[in-house]
């Protein structure tokens, strides 16, 4: 069995993972554009209940990022004044490059051919059985095939920025500041010892009245700094292609073509408030597997 990912993202590599553990005999290749130890963004965050669903997938696997996680039980929100804190939710976080780096090191264990700072196409696999599609939000095969697999996006009109912080936390974090320009929200966790994310959003007239659309990553950064001074409690918010942009909510009428199939955010997107993008891209790998 020939089987080709594109696409070295956590749903790719772990699909990987799964199929050649049960299929030793497989020749199984992942090809991803960016280099090993590339990523952008901050930390990836799961639910106990996701957790166990890792351990009875694979438990070398489970066992490796559990290692490298931080726990919490507690969500709370800050609002107007008042601190609501409810627990029993279970949570843990790490950073997406040591998650990344993991699952990496578990595919190359079980002889998974792993290729990195190459783009990819379906034609560069002519013998192969299976082709996965695991290339992202912006996928380039399903934009290629569009016509088959009809996706429909729906962009969300607030914008948004990921970003980060030293400060440390204790629970799922959400702030919420009335300025004179408007509403902004910030989705915090901690996913490493000092290092959380912290997910910025606000409305499309207050990121207009803020002057948001005509300031660079730094520049931005800077004013939420000062939108924020008191929940960052002297930390600097750190950037790592930060840019301001607009959720798009896509859904797709289909998913597979030939011997082709979506895999993760080139099948479906999972809006960034409920925090489940990468369980939910694993949970499909854990599903197709």
């Amino acid at each position: 069995m020939r089987i080709a990912v594109i696409g070295g993202g956590p749903a790719g590599l772990y699909f990987a993972i799964l199929m050649q553990r049960d299929f030793p005999g497989a020749r199984i290749t992942v090809v991803e554009r960016n280099r090993p130890d590339d990523t952008f963004g901050f930390g990836v965050v799961f639910s106990d209940q996701t957790l166990d669903i890792f351990q009875e997938a694979d438990e070398p696997s489970y066992r490796a990022i559990t290692e490298s996680f931080a726990y919490w039980d507690d969500i709370e929100i800050h609002l107007k004044g008042t601190v609501h804190r409810i627990g029993g939710n279970g949570f843990c976080g790490c950073s997406r490059r040591t998650l990344l780096l993991l699952l990496q090191e578990r595919a190359r264990a079980l002889g998974v051919e792993l290729i990195h700072g190459r783009e990819a196409t379906p034609e560069d696999f002519p013998d192969a059985d299976l082709i996965v599609a695991a290339d992202g939000i912006n996928s380039p095969i399903r934009t290629r095939f569009a016509d088959h697999f009809q996706p429909e996006t729906d962009l969300r009109p607030n914008r948004f920025a990921w970003m980060g912080s030293t400060r440390p936390f204790d629970a799922f974090t959400f702030f919420f500041r009335e300025q004179p320009e408007g509403i902004f929200i910030a989705h915090c966790y901690q996913y490493e010892a000092n290092a959380s994310t912290w997910v910025l959003e606000t409305d499309p007239e207050t990121f207009a009245r803020a002057g948001l659309d005509r300031m660079g990553e730094e520049e931005s950064a800077r004013f939420l700094e000062g939108v924020f001074a008191e929940e960052l409690q002297g930390h600097r918010l750190l950037t790592n292609r930060s840019l301001w942009r607009r959720f798009p909510a896509i859904r797709c009428a289909r998913w597979v073509k030939d011997n082709i199939v979506l895999l993760g955010d080139a099948k479906a997107s999972a809006h960034f408030s409920i925090g489940s993008g990468t369980k939910l891209a694993m949970e499909d790998a854990i599903a197709l597997h």
